[in-house]
This record gives C-alpha cells, sequence and structure tokens, in this order.
C-alpha cells in the first residue's frame, strides 16, 4: 500500500492557504489512489523541539545517550519523525513563507530528518544524498510576490532553501504548487489560492 505523509507548518489554523493547499494535494492524491495510507503531523500545533547539543552529540556524534529522561524522549521524537519520512512514498508539504523563509516549525523537522548515514552521506566526492525514488509536493503560499523578476524575487528563501535541502539529501524533482500575493488583497487572495486550486487538480500519479 502506497503511503504518504502529509505535513502543515503554518501557524494560522483555518484562516492559513497553506494549509487549505495541502490538504487539497492530498484530497487529489486520495481520489487518485484510495488506498493510499496517509499520516499526518501539524508542526505548528505540535511543534518538534529545536537541536541541542545532546541529542546531536547522539545522533550525529556518535556519543553514547544518557539516561537523562528528557534526553530520551526527544531521541524518541526524533527517530520517529526521520522514519515517518523514510517510509513515505509521498510527501506533502503545507509550506507558509515567514520573513522570507520557512516557518522555524518546519526547520526544526528539517532538522530531523537530515541525518548523516541515514538521509545523506559524505563521500570523497563530497556530499551524497539517501533518499531517491519519493515525491514531494510542496504547497506553498507567499504574502507578497518573490517569483522569478519579481522585485523581492532576492529575498526569497523559502523555495530556494527547500530545493537546496531536499537536493542535498537526494531529493532533486520537487512539485510546487503556489500561491502568491495572499496579503496583497482580499481579491488576490481568492485569485491566487483558485490558480493554485487548478494547479491541483492537474495532479497526477506518479
Amino acid at each position: 500500500m502506497p503511503s504518504l505523509l502529509h505535513l502543515d507548518s503554518s501557524i494560522l489554523g483555518g484562516n492559513s492557504v497553506s494549509r487549505a493547499l495541502s490538504a487539497a494535494v492530498v484530497a487529489r492524491l486520495k481520489n487518485l489512489n484510495p488506498g493510499v495510507d496517509v499520516v499526518y503531523r501539524d508542526l505548528a500545533a505540535q511543534p518538534i523541539p529545536h537541536l541541542t547539543g545532546s541529542y546531536v552529540a547522539v545522533v550525529r556524534g556518535g556519543l553514547e545517550a544518557s539516561h537523562d529522561a528528557a534526553l530520551q524522549a526527544d531521541l524518541a521524537l526524533g527517530e520517529a519523525v526521520l522514519e515517518e519520512f523514510l517510509a513515505a512514498d509521498t510527501v506533502v508539504l503545507g509550506v507558509a513563507q515567514y520573513n522570507f523563509s520557512v516557518p522555524s516549525q518546519l526547520k526544526a523537522w528539517i532538522d530531523r530528518i537530515a541525518v548523516p548515514g541515514k538521509t545523506f552521506r559524505y563521500t570523497e566526492k563530497g556530499p551524497e544524498g539517501l533518499v531517491g525514488n519519493k515525491r514531494v509536493i510542496i504547497a506553498l503560499a507567499r504574502g507578497g510576490f518573490y517569483g522569478p523578476g519579481s522585485p523581492a524575487e532576492n529575498l526569497e528563501h523559502t523555495l530556494s532553501y527547500l530545493k537546496s535541502v531536499l537536493a542535498f539529501i537526494g531529493i532533486a524533482n520537487l512539485e510546487v504548487i503556489a500561491a502568491d500575493g495572499v496579503n496583497v488583497s482580499s481579491e488576490q487572495r481568492t485569485s491566487s489560492l483558485k490558480a493554485a486550486e487548478a494547479k491541483v487538480a492537474e495532479l497526477e500519479i506518479a
């Protein structure tokens, strides 16, 4: 049975455009393949803690974990998050752009899946991504206009960052459905969302 990991990162709940888009993407994929097994994680409602020195020392430094209960719980959470990601055939990321980049809640999740020996490794020829053959769809909402040729293009560090970090772990071909200018006006918000939803309707089984 194919598996799908659905993540949301917006803090706006029911008012979130990225949440509406990611839900539409998942609904479309479920319609195309009713048997898909969906795992959902709300990174805003249940945030993953940011990395600590103790966590990194164990996961990336190979040190033995102490018996500290908080550290043990954090290690267990990190392993669960990583295994969710690795097990998924498709990942749908609901991404809101805050202050020109990804929400810190999403960054915390990325820090848990970027693990040497698991999703990438260093070789004599440089870093090598270990995560291939995984479909990733980004449902992105941005308050302004940051696309190629826009005046604010050089301030866009959301999609560019996601493309870089996912390529680093071996996922080079992303599918992006974006709604831009959602804070410009209510009319622009409606127009952008409608255009993005039209692209969702064009999604096919990979």
